[in-house]
């Protein structure tokens, strides 16, 4: 039983700090008081600023929720580690406006860091090194906390997405987890348009929201949010064979053609031929090789001969005014 007041507060304001509602009962059991106490206890807190929230039943329940301003937190020795190392990385993360923020935030935690923590931090932070490959897209932080927010309270999230060719579209999903790698943010995601699993890049998204309507997360078809962008990535990333003939003369192609695609080979005075192996999806690839404004055959593969289709298909709808 903890009869030191000013100890027990801690002790119950940190219970309440873990994102869930608290039966009464349940907490005068952890802190060896009635739950008498836990009432009087509860009310010691509001009147310092912690907006806890009473629910009403049997036992009662209490949570912490947001308030009007952000009270002081109660960290253990772990908590405290994780958060000064994290900071330390964002200082130079892709977040928009967040290298700055980490610094000062970082100042203040690190000020009132206990000797044993401080020296922990420094040694891990010392013998760990970020992979980062080049500079990154920046994210606006808003845009990241409204959809976290939408991943932690299960609604579906409402966005634009400016896909890698530029194609704009409006997204409705059941988000299921945020994941970084390197310098970029993924929403892993169920689509309901297209009533399957997605992956989006963060800093493609625009005018994110949360739509309020609840939803009962699906199984994701791997066992982690993680491991889903991985293999997505990897399927994205699978090279394949190019072959496409051009009714032109091979310096004319070549001449409006992106360099990555390499350059075709002559067949005769009026025509010539693109042979290349390339990574990635084919939608763009359909687009570069529509750009020159030559007629083309596209012999393989099979999905950007589909990718041709589609973007003709498109194209007809768009001239039709549809």
């Amino acid at each position: 039983m903890t009869t030191d007041t000013p100890a027990r507060l801690l002790q119950l304001l940190s219970l309440l700090q873990t994102p869930r509602e608290w039966p009464g009962g349940e907490l005068a059991d952890r802190l060896g008081v009635s739950r008498r106490t836990i009432r009087r206890d509860i009310d010691r807190l509001r009147d310092i600023g912690y907006p806890v929230r009473a629910t009403l039943g049997p036992d009662g329940g209490y949570r912490l929720v947001a308030g009007k301003a952000m009270p002081p937190l109660v960290l253990d020795d772990e908590e405290a580690v994780a958060i000064a190392v994290g900071l330390r990385v964002g200082a130079g993360h892709a977040l928009e406006g967040v290298e700055e923020a980490s610094v000062r935030a970082l100042a203040k935690l690190e000020q009132v860091l206990p000797g044993r923590l401080r020296h922990r931090v420094t040694t891990l932070q010392a013998a760990t090194t970020p992979l980062i490959s080049g500079d990154g897209p920046t994210i606006a932080p808003g845009t990241l906390t409204v959809m976290a927010a939408a991943v932690a309270g299960r609604e579906r999230l409402r966005f634009a997405y400016r896909a890698a060719d530029g194609t704009e579209s409006r997204r409705v999903t059941e988000p299921y987890r945020l994941v970084s790698t390197e310098r970029r943010w993924y929403l892993v995601a169920y689509d309901l348009d297209r009533a399957d699993w997605r992956t989006f890049r963060v800093d493609r998204v625009s005018e994110p929201f949360a739509t309020g309507a609840r939803f009962t997360p699906r199984e994701l078809p791997t066992g982690s949010a993680a491991e889903y962008l991985r293999q997505s990535m990897h399927r994205v990333q699978e090279s394949y064979d190019l072959d496409v003939t051009f009714a032109a003369p091979a310096e004319a192609v070549a001449a409006r053609l992106p360099g990555w695609l390499g350059t075709p080979e002559p067949l005769d005075e009026r025509s010539c031929r693109l042979r290349t192996t390339l990574d990635g999806p084919t939608d763009w690839t359909a687009v570069c090789l529509a750009m020159p404004g030559y007629d083309f055959t596209v012999r393989e593969p099979a999905e950007l001969v589909e990718s041709v289709r589609e973007l003709g298909e498109r194209m007809t709808r768009a001239a039709a005014g549809r």
